[in-house]
């Protein structure tokens, strides 16, 4: 009888789980957290509607655009390297934020810690595949997709509860403080226990397709910001004009560079697979609608109705639970039940929650506002966002192969990130051209209206989706065939 060569598997592996949720968590938390900072920032700095939107949506902005470089950066020069660098970064990025003199410093410092999370997030899943295999590896993502959920639904509480405490007389500079001594523990333990891994040389860089990404999505996301506040001059509507344009070149580039025997940033079989196109298309319009929708709900809450930051984050906590309920449900039995079907459920529901709350906002007495008179509307529309949201991804990527599935999630992610900057730059023009005139719950109702209009057009994409999606553990590259080969082998399933 042969003796097992089955290596032992590394022992301080479950501490590398620790620190990638802890780096997600803390991206998570960035990205929402300041959005209860929207009084405090102008009062402090002077933001007005187009700074604040800047800060909020620039850090999504350059984390999207950056996202699948940074998964190739990571295949070349290694991930653990490429990790370290992007948590150093994150973490002075932060500090940066946090000492910001002005709302355009602010606002440098917030691109640059998007950029950052670019080069840090994409690093956690190739990680966890090195490092744990078959059930040990399910298991993890199984830990894995929870405990980030509760990223997003803590970061606007922990925001107003930060800014409200005024820890120091850091006022709103507390919520980059924050990330200074988590950054530097997970540093520390990184450090330590991530084991080193040389990259793959031989991965070759699209540094001409990452920049096309950058331009095309700065041509169509500048424009969004500043068009309100400029009255959308002839350069708004060359900008967008110019970025469509800069991402029909990317396309045309990518297979150029595959067919010249080089690597290019995307795999190109991806762009000729219809529903995975349609499919990025819809995950745009759902995370533009939905994280558009929340900042509008922070606003109305902070500016339109004068809640603290601390009142404010709890006030998104019903949209925060729905969430979650709507999730549970979707993931535990109903995605597997009804297959597609759900993609269609949850939008629906959405719009009776939407529908819901255009009517509790046109009964609210103007003297006084208890957050309970919105809680109904705002918890049904949750319940239908998380319905999509905990299905979504599973669906798309059950139109590509198996081979293809690690540049696929990188796609998605970095579109949903990019969808949701946008999302913040029309739905923070649409409220605030009504707010500035006063009428706050005017600025809501168009606010709605939008979304309305996102969400049908996202349900009319649900149909041209796979029936059924791809099991959790694929989504990750787990697949029967992977699940065989040797972690060193499986590089390219990385985004």
């Amino acid at each position: 009888m042969g003796a097992d060569t089955t290596p032992e598997p590394y022992r301080w592996r479950w501490l590398i789980l620790v620190v990638m949720v802890v780096a997600e968590i803390m991206d998570l938390l960035d990205a929402s957290i300041v959005n209860v900072a929207g009084p405090a920032l102008e009062e402090s700095l002077g933001a007005g509607s187009v700074g604040l939107q800047w800060v909020i949506g620039g850090y999504a902005l350059t984390l999207g655009a950056g996202l699948v470089l940074g998964g190739r950066l990571g295949d070349r020069y290694g991930r653990r390297w490429m990790f370290l660098i992007g948590l150093a970064a994150f973490t002075a990025s932060s500090l940066l934020c946090a000492l910001a003199p002005n709302v355009e410093s602010l606002i440098a410092f917030r691109l640059l810690q998007g950029t950052a999370g670019a080069m840090l997030l994409p690093q956690g899943l190739g990680l966890l595949r090195e490092n744990f295999s078959g059930p040990e590896l399910t298991k993890v993502f199984a830990i894995f997709g929870p405990v980030l959920g509760l990223g997003g639904i803590i970061g606007p509480v922990l925001g107003g509860f930060l800014i409200e405490g005024d820890f120091f007389g850091l006022g709103w500079r507390s919520v980059f403080v924050i990330n200074l001594p988590i950054g530097i523990a997970a540093s520390i333990v990184a450090t330590k226990f991530v084991p080193r891994k040389a990259g793959d040389r031989t991965v070759r860089v699209d540094v001409v397709g990452a920049a096309l990404v950058v331009v095309s999505c700065a041509l169509l996301v500048l424009p969004l910001n500043q068009g309100q506040d400029d009255g959308w001059p002839l350069w708004t509507w060359l900008c967008m004009t110019a970025s469509v344009i800069g991402f029909v070149l990317f396309a045309v580039q990518q297979r150029r560079t595959a067919a010249a025997g080089r690597e290019p940033l995307v795999t190109p079989g991806l762009l000729r697979k219809p529903a995975f196109t349609v499919g990025l298309g819809g995950i745009a319009l759902f995370f533009g609608g939905l994280i558009g929708t929340q900042l509008v709900l922070t606003l109305f809450l902070q500016i339109g109705r004068h809640f603290t930051a601390g009142e404010a984050g709890l006030g998104n906590l019903p949209l925060a639970v729905g969430t979650a309920i709507g999730g549970a449900v979707s993931g535990a039995f109903l995605a597997d039940r009804i297959g597609r079907k759900v993609l269609q459920i949850g939008p629906l529901v959405q719009l009776v929650g939407a529908a819901v709350l255009w009517f509790e906002l046109d009964g609210l007495d103007a003297a006084s506002f208890p957050i309970w008179d919105i809680v109904p509307g705002v918890a049904v529309a949750g319940v239908g966002a998380g319905m999509v949201i905990a299905a979504l991804f599973s669906f798309i990527l059950a139109a590509v192969d198996d081979d293809e599935i690690g540049s696929a999630s990188g796609v998605l992610s970095a579109v949903q990130a990019i969808g949701g900057s946008i999302g913040v730059a029309i739905f923070g023009s649409v409220f605030f051209a009504r707010a500035e005139t006063g009428d706050f719950t005017g600025g809501f109702h168009r606010a709605l209206i939008v979304q309305a209009c996102l969400l049908v057009a996202f349900l009319a994409v649900t149909f041209l989706l796979p029936k059924k999606g791809r099991p959790d553990e694929e989504q990750h590259g787990i697949t029967p065939e992977a699940a065989s080969v040797d972690s060193d082998t499986k590089h390219d399933l990385t985004v």
